[in-house]
């Protein structure tokens, strides 16, 4: 799942395109497995994996569970199981939820402010062909909604 992706050396070029996946790559930080906790809600989260994949749930103890996890590989795995009660309003605001944890992520680390920061206007797009929502699917045409929010993320706290 974590295979390796390549990368552009970033620049103020809007025409720049910074692939990232891979924890090991450059760039690597900007995945949601990247071990940089979180504090949202008064709860601290291992990663923001951690934090997106429990919201998912309504049972609190299986929230605490997810947690609890100890890498961010399991906490996904957890959070993929459909053995436990899914949120009613889980599709209309996981968008959200990604974003509160990518925000926490980004102002509670001022490396990582800086590291999106110095992405300039690069488009910034997961490289995964597993995953056409979040990342940019098989053919290239996904979503991308990690890359956007991350971009919509850099805007703002460049403001």
């Amino acid at each position: 799942m974590n295979d390796s992706k390549s990368s552009t050396t970033p620049d103020a070029n809007s025409n720049t395109t910074i692939k990232f996946y891979s924890v090991e790559d450059e760039f690597g930080e900007f995945s949601n497995f990247a071990r940089y906790s979180i504090s949202i809600k008064g709860k601290t989260w291992p990663t923001s994996e951690h934090y997106f994949q429990a919201q998912k749930f309504v049972d609190a103890a299986y929230r605490e569970k997810i947690r609890k996890a100890n890498t961010p590989a399991i906490a996904a795995r957890l959070g993929r199981a459909r053995t436990e009660k899914l949120r009613p309003d889980w599709e209309s605001v996981k968008v959200q939820v990604m974003r509160d944890a990518l925000m926490a992520k980004f102002q509670q680390h001022a490396d990582l402010k800086a590291l999106l920061l110095s992405t300039g206007a690069a488009k910034l797009v997961e490289d995964t062909s597993d995953d056409d929502y979040w990342g940019c699917g098989s053919d290239g045409r996904g979503k991308n909604m990690l890359g956007r929010i991350l971009m919509e993320i850099r805007t703002s706290i460049n403001i």
